[in-house]
């Protein structure tokens, strides 16, 4: 087979005072991400996906929340290592189709940036991302604005 699809999905927590990462990229606002590394739920589920299309164990198995040398971690470069795993596969990226879903901040004026940090950290070209967002409409936890999720499907094809 040619191609493999992958799906991956993250969730974390919101809290104020923490920095708020998504896509590579830092947003300002009150309630920040929470997690072991920079809680980057974009880059989390974008990893999971492509790991996932290649067969290979989730992103918990390769960055475990248990091991202190990923506290704090840029997710770019949990991404970066995702890329290299499934090269090694012998795959290359199609495309990343990815959503978002919080209430604040809106990401709308901000997909463009996220779109080419995501796009130089995987060696891809802006085109083979695509980032949307939506709200809960308040309802439930992200409603709540207590916390944030992104669903990402990837697709990888073999280099052979």
């Amino acid at each position: 087979m040619g191609f493999r699809v992958g799906f991956g999905f993250d969730v974390h927590q919101l809290k104020e005072g923490h920095p708020f990462y998504i896509g590579g990229i830092l947003l300002e606002s009150k309630k920040g991400a929470f997690g072991h590394s920079d809680a980057d739920v974009l880059i989390h589920a974008i990893c999971d996906a492509l790991l996932g299309a290649a067969g290979l164990k989730d992103i918990g198995f390769y960055f475990p929340n248990t091991d202190p040398s990923y506290k704090n971690i840029d997710s770019k470069k949990l991404l970066k290592e995702v890329v290299r795993l499934i090269d090694n596969e012998g795959y290359t990226i199609g495309n990343i189709d990815s959503t978002l879903t919080l209430e604040n901040p809106k990401i709308g004026p901000h997909i463009e940036k996220m779109k080419a940090v995501l796009a130089e950290t995987m060696q891809i070209e802006i085109n083979q991302i695509s980032i949307k967002a939506t709200t809960n409409e308040t309802l439930g936890y992200v409603g709540r604005e207590e916390g944030v999720n992104a669903q990402a499907i990837a697709l990888i094809n073999s280099k052979k």
